[in-house]
């Protein structure tokens, strides 16, 4: 009988660290203690054309990344902006991370910017701690599905895998000249660039996102199927702002030389998605550890 209790009380505090949080169509008040939970969007399951991170050739020839169907079956539970300076300061301060961030001495109202995926992670570890819920930083597939219309295709237009090297290149470089100019380099106050479909803030502003997505490099049939060796370099993540960019996970100012194609990412920042699944996971194995008999 005593077990049948646990049981279900433990159900129940799982199921309550589990629920989603408000969906937010507006920016919310920002926090004011690392217990307080930042306002969330929560995007409806769907499924959407992504064209996948990393670096594809056929035959030897860079090509056009595959486009591939994406479908999520649960709600993808996002920060509705990216993480304040002052936010992440307090992790600073906690020890959990080891540097303050570059958002001019912890404003509140100001991203987090020169920050590595190293710092990133650390923050949401430490940040996962201290809600006692499941954060991390998102795929890339799972960036750009809630992005939606401000998530840019890096596809060189026109190539349909026949041009030469060259023509592709040069079709590559009148299409990234093409880009406005964006000659603003410090970041604006959280909810600047407004909000897209989805109620998310800021996104495809002057701060990059980091992403938990690994560079891939992978060979492709001519029916656009991998083929051949697939090269996996987690020491480089994928960041995404106006463009998609591969960075050293160490670096903390692209302009400095960590972005390997396009324009440097003006400043490197991030959000995060709460992992209810993970959470679960987490909890049950728990409940389970805790109904188990001891010697």
């Amino acid at each position: 009988m005593l077990a049948i209790v646990k049981t279900k009380l433990a159900l129940k505090v799982a199921l309550l660290a589990a629920a989603p949080l408000a969906g937010a169509t507006g920016l919310a008040h920002l926090p004011t203690a690392p217990s307080e939970r930042p306002a969330v969007v929560m995007v409806a399951p769907g499924a959407f054309q992504y064209r996948v991170a990393g670096d594809f050739a056929v035959a030897g020839r860079t090509v056009n990344a595959p486009l591939r169907t994406y479908a999520f079956s649960k709600p993808l539970i996002v920060m509705q902006r990216q993480v304040s300076a002052a936010e992440f300061d307090r992790c600073v301060a906690a020890g959990g991370c080891d540097r303050r961030s570059g958002g001019e001495g912890g404003r509140p109202d100001l991203p987090a910017i020169g920050v590595s995926w190293q710092d990133a992670t650390a923050y949401a570890a430490w940040f996962s701690r201290q809600t006692g819920e499941a954060w991390r930083l998102p795929t890339d597939v799972e960036w750009a599905y809630a992005a939606q219309e401000r998530f840019h295709d890096d596809a060189v237009l026109g190539d349909d895998g026949t041009d030469s090297f060259t023509q592709r290149w040069l079709a590559k470089y009148e299409q990234e000249s093409a880009r406005p100019a964006f000659a603003e380099k410090a970041p604006r106050p959280i909810g600047g660039f407004g909000v897209n479909r989805r109620g998310l803030a800021d996104l495809a502003g002057n701060v990059w996102e980091w992403t938990d997505t690994c560079f891939l490099r992978q060979g492709l049939d001519a029916a656009g199927e991998p083929t051949g060796p697939r090269t996996v370099n987690c020491g480089v993540r994928v960041v995404e702002g106006q463009h998609r960019a591969y960075v050293t996970d160490f670096v903390r100012d692209a302009r400095a030389g960590g972005c390997s194609v396009g324009a440097p990412p003006t400043n490197l920042g991030f959000r995060l998605v709460r992992d209810d699944a993970g959470l679960v996971k987490a909890l049950a194995s728990r409940i389970r550890s805790w109904l188990s008999p001891r010697a």
